[in-house]
């Protein structure tokens, strides 16, 4: 048995959080770790299909990024993130996860085109700041309020309304 508390005791203040403020707490810093993760492969990912096509196809090479990090990010939220919340339905869990990922694909993809197209920022880091820096923040607070809303509304194990250990 591990004599440490857990993480997120160590910080001050959250001793004194309720259960139910801590278990949103938690999710919430699992939610962006997360993302985190899903950055570096969304920015792999565009980054390849963007050298691949000599930069001439940038939309694109972000769809591409875009749903390859879609899927790698559903396995891993499902799992982890909401699993107190996943429902028994992968399916419906999964379709709707698309569809909220859809929508948190615009701002990137809106940046980007604005950056892109109408301001004419054309280097790799302009393209970058835009898609995955501004759009990503935009997109990640939407995608955050989806994902509760919409895609992980079971409620599994309602104890702190966590499963797994910080």
């Amino acid at each position: 048995m591990d004599p440490r508390p857990p993480l997120l005791d160590r910080f001050p203040g959250v001793r004194t959080m309720s259960p139910a403020r801590r278990a949103r707490v938690t999710e919430i810093l699992r939610f962006l770790l997360v993302g985190g993760m899903n950055w570096v492969v969304d920015l792999a990912v565009f980054n390849i299909v963007r050298a691949a096509t000599e930069g001439r196809h940038v939309m694109a090479a972000k769809i591409a990024s875009v749903a390859v990090a879609t899927l790698f990010s559903w396995v891993v939220n499902r799992h982890w993130t909401f699993s107190a919340r996943a429902t028994d339905s992968p399916s419906r869990e999964l379709g709707g996860f698309v569809l909220v990922n859809v929508a948190g694909m615009l701002p990137p993809l809106a940046c980007l085109w604005i950056s892109h197209h109408l301001l004419r920022f054309t280097s790799v880091l302009a393209d970058n700041i835009s898609a995955n820096v501004v759009g990503l923040v935009l997109g990640t607070i939407l995608r955050y309020l989806g994902y509760r809303a919409f895609v992980f509304t079971g409620r599994r194990g309602r104890g702190d309304g966590l499963r797994g250990s910080n």
